[in-house]
């Protein structure tokens, strides 16, 4: 990583991010519900990094205070994606025959629709707060895992190795775990890693159309829906936690992409 500048500040982004996060008081030490009115809506300077709303709150306080809720919504979520996909794609790379057309066709369904769509036809189901999010968006993303790790089980399976191993008597779920499972996540690893950003996106997106945490609770997503009214007047109020959230995106694309090209090696 000390050879490729680009990987290790995505990797600062990223521990950033988790630090407001898990510490968010170390960062920033205010109320992030609390404002002043007398300074609503003030620009960017040094003590108010990224401006004030429109009732007077911290801005860049809410947006480390937001972290929490944001990155916890976006973990769950490709945790969901990871498990389900995986044993998705597992079973059906492993068994073969009839499952593997039924799964397939039912990951080919998911994968026709876009997955903000269906996160959101799952949310509007579901109904508001943030795991509810967090398990509409993980849903829209376990096709993209099942397709991965079964493509990976199904090229592991052919290997010699494997062929050995169960030629030699070893029993079928000590093969699965020790050689076919431990021979296919690193693809499943990077993927992990990219859908982690398209996550925060989704996450950010479903709580800027108001199915996250209740008002005031800050999230990314609602922070910007907050600040879309005062554009013209107050634009760091949607830009700067907009850009804190591209740039999380772009960080974990990034190390998402180191991590799938070191695999291939």
């Amino acid at each position: 990583m000390r050879r490729h500048g680009v990987v290790v500040v995505s990797a600062g982004v990223l521990l950033l991010a988790v630090g407001f996060a898990l510490f968010p008081s170390v960062f920033a030490s205010g109320d992030p519900l609390v404002g002043i009115p007398a300074e609503k809506l003030q620009g960017p300077s040094l003590a108010h990094w990224f401006g004030t709303d429109n009732i007077g709150r911290d801005v860049y306080t809410r947006v480390v205070h937001g972290s929490a809720l944001s990155l916890t919504a976006t973990l769950l979520a490709v945790g969901i994606a990871l498990v389900a996909g995986s044993a998705i794609g597992l079973l059906s790379g492993v068994v073969g025959g009839v499952l593997d057309a039924v799964l397939m066709r039912i990951v080919d369904v998911l994968l026709s629709i876009p997955a903000l769509l269906l996160s959101l036809a799952l949310v509007t189901a579901l109904g508001f707060g943030t795991v509810n999010v967090a398990i509409a968006v993980g849903v829209g993303l376990v096709a993209n895992f099942a397709r991965v790790m079964r493509s990976e089980v199904l090229r592991v399976r052919r290997a010699l190795y494997v062929e050995a191993a169960f030629a030699s008597g070893a029993r079928r779920h000590s093969v699965l775990r020790r050689h076919v499972l431990r021979n296919s996540y690193a693809p499943v690893l990077a993927l992990a890693a990219v859908e982690f950003g398209m996550a925060v996106l989704a996450v950010s997106s479903l709580s800027f159309l108001g199915f996250g945490a209740v008002p005031p609770t800050p999230e990314w997503g609602s922070l910007i829906s907050e600040g879309r009214n005062y554009l013209a007047t107050a634009w760091w109020m949607t830009t700067l936690p907009g850009l804190v959230i591209v740039a999380v995106v772009l960080a974990a694309h990034r190390i998402g992409h180191a991590v799938e090209k070191r695999g291939t090696r």
